[in-house]
């Protein structure tokens, strides 16, 4: 009986080891980056935006068929030529939950810039317009369903994760990427050197 508490226990804490480092590589990305500097987000961000082959994965995402939350067909085709701000979200998930109404303050800020904000959902129709009748968003909201997820890896994402944000130029380029929550400061950065 000992021995079986014993494995057990070697069991729960193998299962929460594995769990802690898989969670430490989604939020903060390979363990070589450990102990950087403050400047480490937006090398990240740097590092994925390099990574994405932009011009054609800018095209698939303009052409990509999306759903507005009636339901409506969409893509992003009009938007061609103008700066774009892509945030890749869900509502089950949390950072993506927390970062919505900085979106909302960093769109009120830019739009009058003409940078276009766009959200996302990586989630069911329904999902999402629940989400919307509890926090209220003011740009536009489009549904790719789980199928976003592609998408999203075709611009950097590898993996897979989100909340997944990437800014592209007016000239079709992505000039960053952000795997994670937001930071404002770190996302006006860009957008004031466009």
């Amino acid at each position: 009986m000992n021995t079986k508490v014993t494995l057990a226990f070697a069991a729960v804490a193998l299962v929460a080891a594995a769990v802690g480092v898989g969670a430490r590589q989604w939020l903060f990305g390979d363990a070589s980056s450990a102990g950087t500097s403050p400047q480490q987000p937006q090398a990240q961000s740097q590092a994925l935006a390099a990574a994405a082959p932009a011009s054609g994965a800018v095209a698939q995402l303009l052409s990509a068929p999306l759903q507005d939350v009636a339901g409506k067909h969409q893509t992003l085709a009009p938007y061609k030529g103008r700066v774009l701000v892509v945030n890749f979200w869900a509502s089950w998930c949390g950072p993506c939950v927390a970062e919505m109404p900085e979106l909302v303050r960093l769109h009120d800020q830019y739009a009058k810039k003409g940078i276009e904000f766009i959200g996302i959902g990586v989630d069911s129709s329904q999902n999402v317009q629940n989400f919307l009748k509890k926090i209220p968003v003011d740009y536009p909201i489009l549904v790719s369903g789980f199928g976003g997820a592609d998408l999203a890896r075709s611009l950097g994402n590898t993996a897979g994760a989100l909340p997944f944000t990437v800014v592209i130029d007016a000239n079709g380029v992505v000039r960053s990427t952000k795997l994670g929550q937001v930071t404002p400061a770190e996302l006006s950065k860009t957008l004031d050197a466009l």
